[in-house]
């Protein structure tokens, strides 16, 4: 363990400075990323159904979808720090505008809005870390980024719930500071990363890439699957918490115990998974991600939930900062900001359809939709492992 532990920080004094910015901006962001998780009890709250608020997260999964051809293409174009402050800037003027509508309508378009103008960094922060840092130290780095990133998230909900408490108004405000903050970071310290030639900066040289590179296809295809259970976290998994009497701070609180286990745990983890061949690592990390949320079929009360959210976060930090430094390992210098955009679709489209059709098997019975959950996690551990 004292061997491991020295290890693992010879290899974090090894990135370089830049990096540590890039994880820096990150937090920032994340802390204030206090909406998109209570938007479904927020609009519930204020009236609308429970398939109108489904519809409202998957127009952030539309306008997340754009972000992730958007931000691929511009990371490639004029550089990864252009892009991530162009994505900050504009992503605080929709949350303050998303803050002030209240039709059904004027509430979708704003945050499909949202989703488009606020994720559009993504790919670029994913690439410019893969830019700095060489191959055989990514699953580290990726790891410290996913560090940056939950830290925020460990901090940001229990902070949002208690805002909520008093008004919702405060959380589109403290949504929309944070991402200046990170767009203000990204113009003063971070580098402008590999940039191509017009004629290489395009989609169509990704596209074909992707039809022969079938490594790439399945791990898109595996983190379509297990991206589908992830975003019932911000639908189906508050209503079903709420369900049993268990109060908004309490769901705050089980979002947060994600991310405090991330920020303790995950950078340790990632010193005994490295050894192992990354896709295996990968197919073990989403069959624990599906059986955390399937044993939400069982939970009743705070303890039993945040036992499936351990189970379900164990599961995250095994498979993840290996699933973003296999596709980094995979992606040719002048497309890597378009290879991460790839794997960002994926995600987007989950978020398109995740919420809708989570909120249709929760109406059904809640208990099939945990168990259905269960299923999708061995789906993408046996498309991962797939050698065909």
């Amino acid at each position: 363990m004292q061997n491991n532990g020295l290890n693992l920080i010879a290899k974090l004094k090894a990135l370089p400075r830049p990096a540590w910015i890039l994880f820096l901006g990150t937090f920032l962001n994340k802390f204030g990323a206090f909406v998109i998780p209570f938007l479904v009890l927020y609009m519930t709250r204020q009236g609308f159904s429970m398939a109108q608020a489904a519809f409202a997260i998957g127009a952030y999964g539309v306008g997340n979808f754009v972000a992730s051809g958007m931000g691929g293409y511009l990371a490639d174009r004029i550089g990864r720090r252009k892009t991530i402050a162009l994505s900050m800037f504009s992503g605080a003027v929709a949350m303050v505008l998303l803050s002030q509508a209240r039709t059904f309508h004027a509430i979708v378009l704003l945050t499909a809005l949202t989703g488009m103008t606020g994720e559009f960094y993504r790919p670029a922060s994913s690439a410019l870390l893969a830019d700095l840092v060489p191959a055989g130290q990514r699953v580290t780095a990726y790891a410290a980024y996913r560090l940056a990133f939950n830290a925020g998230w460990a901090f940001g909900p229990a902070t949002a719930g208690f805002l909520a408490a008093h008004s919702f108004f405060w959380l589109f405000i403290g949504d929309a500071l944070t991402s200046v903050l990170f767009g203000v970071v990204a113009l003063v310290a971070l580098p402008h990363g590999v940039r191509s030639p017009e004629k290489q900066s395009g989609w169509t040289e990704a596209l074909k890439a992707l039809r022969q590179d079938k490594q790439l296809f399945r791990i898109l295809l595996a983190s379509l699957a297990i991206a589908l259970v992830f975003f019932q976290m911000s639908s189906t998994y508050g209503l079903h918490v709420v369900s049993f009497g268990l109060s908004s701070a309490t769901y705050g609180a089980l979002l947060s115990l994600n991310g405090v286990l991330v920020v303790c745990f995950e950078l340790f983890v990632t010193t005994f998974t490295q050894r192992f061949p990354a896709r295996r690592t990968m197919a073990v990390g989403y069959a624990l991600i599906g059986s955390g949320f399937a044993f939400n079929a069982f939970a009743r009360t705070a303890p039993a939930f945040a036992a499936a959210m351990t189970i379900f976060t164990f599961g995250e930090m095994i498979a993840m900062p290996v699933s973003s430094a296999y596709i980094a390992d995979l992606s040719p210098a002048h497309m890597r900001g378009r290879y991460m955009g790839l794997f960002g679709f994926t995600w987007a489209l989950a978020l398109v359809c995740g919420p809708g059709l989570g909120m249709m098997l929760y109406a059904v019975n809640p208990m099939m939709l945990w168990l259905t959950c269960g299923g999708f996690g061995l789906l993408a551990a046996s498309i991962i492992l797939w050698e065909r």
